[in-house]
């Protein structure tokens, strides 16, 4: 029988950091361009909030920018509009913010930096950003490689249901990679992947199941 080695993690977490790269903290539940699109029109006004110190325009206008919304796309607003935002707590623009060192649009890249602003967003519950840390931590990226701190970022962004996540939680459970080996708790992990709608995690539930 075939089980996920400690080569194939590093590939999965390798997946998933290019996976985060076409993220936005904000466009998991609706179309973000559309919606943007649609307040196109009201670019001066939202500016106008932004200026005022509102961190939702904040926030709002970096995004803009980020995408050409209204504006002439230009990185380097976006990522100080989400930085304005982001000092006042936002944790979707903290991501952003994290999104653009990481990426290096608008900022110069810098993965320790991405790693801090990603680390605030995690630390007020933000999935992405919890994921995106576990990412980090396992392939050593702004921060010294560390599985076990890999693991507990995965596993809180598995409790709020990230299949992505739930998937790699289960990986490390079945090969012991931060975490003591359990077979039975790697077969919840991809039961929950699986439920969620990710084959892989099916596949890895079927396979534990037939040991």
């Amino acid at each position: 029988m075939t089980f996920l080695n400690t080569s194939l993690i590093r590939k999965l977490t390798l997946f998933l950091a290019a996976a985060m790269l076409s993220l936005s903290a904000m466009a998991a539940d609706f179309n973000l361009e559309d919606t943007l699109s649609e307040m196109a029109a009201d670019f001066n006004l939202i500016q106008r909030f932004a200026n005022q110190g509102d961190s939702n325009f904040q926030l709002t206008l970096g995004l803009m920018y980020d995408y050409g919304k209204g504006v002439r796309q230009d990185h380097a607003k976006a990522a100080e509009w989400y930085e304005k935002a982001a000092i006042q707590g936002d944790s979707d623009a903290q991501y952003n913010l994290g999104l653009s060192y990481y990426k290096g649009e608008g900022v110069r890249q810098d993965y320790a930096k991405a790693f801090e602003w990603y680390e605030k967003a995690a630390i007020q519950g933000d999935s992405n950003a919890q994921l995106t840390l576990g990412v980090m931590y396992s392939v050593g990226e702004g921060v010294r490689q560390d599985y076990a701190k890999a693991f507990e970022w995965y596993e809180k962004a598995a409790i709020q249901g990230d299949s992505d996540a739930q998937l790699t939680l289960g990986a490390m459970y079945n090969e012991g990679i931060g975490v003591r080996q359990n077979y039975a708790i790697a077969k919840e992990w991809f039961g929950k992947a699986c439920d969620n709608g990710d084959q892989d995690g099916c596949d890895m539930y079927r396979m534990l199941n037939e040991r």
